[in-house]
């Protein structure tokens, strides 16, 4: 994998569909409301947040990105390697919790959170809250994961290989990129015609384990 370059410091939000959207990609039914969101951390400790990226949708369409870096707890970067982030890139930059607050409105009226391998940045994002004192949102997570593996019968399911058999644009590891991504796997799943290998529809999208 390549390692990309740090985000933009300021936070980014876009209210056009982003490129490639092709009108009329609407999902059958109800409208498909929900935010998809990535993390990335400095070390191993999950409240190491470094950057975080969320994408919104609305009725089946992007609607809304933000990016941002932050300035984890501990000056430490363990996996500048691989996200390309250090300490330098983010040393000025607000902690979570200066961060948090204002990205978190785009969380409003949203179904649930969408992420791949959900776990992991569900439990970033509740370490982080929790080490800023703040609540976590209650909202649901959903896994793109196991959903890709539910939906397409994709094997292995890293992220760059969902969207290589998806054919979804990626930069790996660069927040933005990944959140976007998420994003249009569940947007894909739920346009994906009923038949073999379709298991679960996304009103059913499978919750992330704890």
């Amino acid at each position: 994998m390549t390692a990309t370059g740090p985000l933009p410091a300021a936070a980014t939000v876009i209210t056009s569909p982003a490129p490639g959207f092709r009108p009329g990609f609407r999902p059958r039914g109800a409208p498909l409301n929900f935010v998809a969101i990535d993390f990335e951390t400095a070390d191993y400790g999950p409240d190491s947040a470094c950057a975080v990226a969320l994408v919104r949708v609305e009725d089946g369409r992007i609607v809304a990105r933000a990016s941002r870096l932050i300035r984890p707890p501990r000056r430490e970067f363990v996996f500048t390697y691989i996200h390309g982030i250090t300490w330098e890139d983010v040393r000025h930059e607000p902690p979570f919790g200066a961060v948090w607050p204002a990205l978190r409105r785009l969380l409003k009226g949203a179904d649930f959170l969408a992420a791949h391998n959900a776990p992991f940045d569900r439990g970033v994002l509740h370490a982080c809250c929790a080490g800023s004192g703040l609540r976590p949102p209650p909202v649901d997570f959903r896994c793109t994961v196991r959903l890709a593996r539910d939906v397409w019968g994709i094997y292995p399911t890293k992220l760059p290989d969902v969207c290589r058999r998806l054919a979804i644009p990626l930069r790996h590891h660069d927040p933005a990129s990944d959140a976007e991504a998420c994003a249009r796997i569940v947007m894909a799943a739920d346009l994906a015609p009923a038949g073999a290998g379709r298991r679960r529809r996304t009103r059913a999208l499978p919750r992330a384990r704890p």
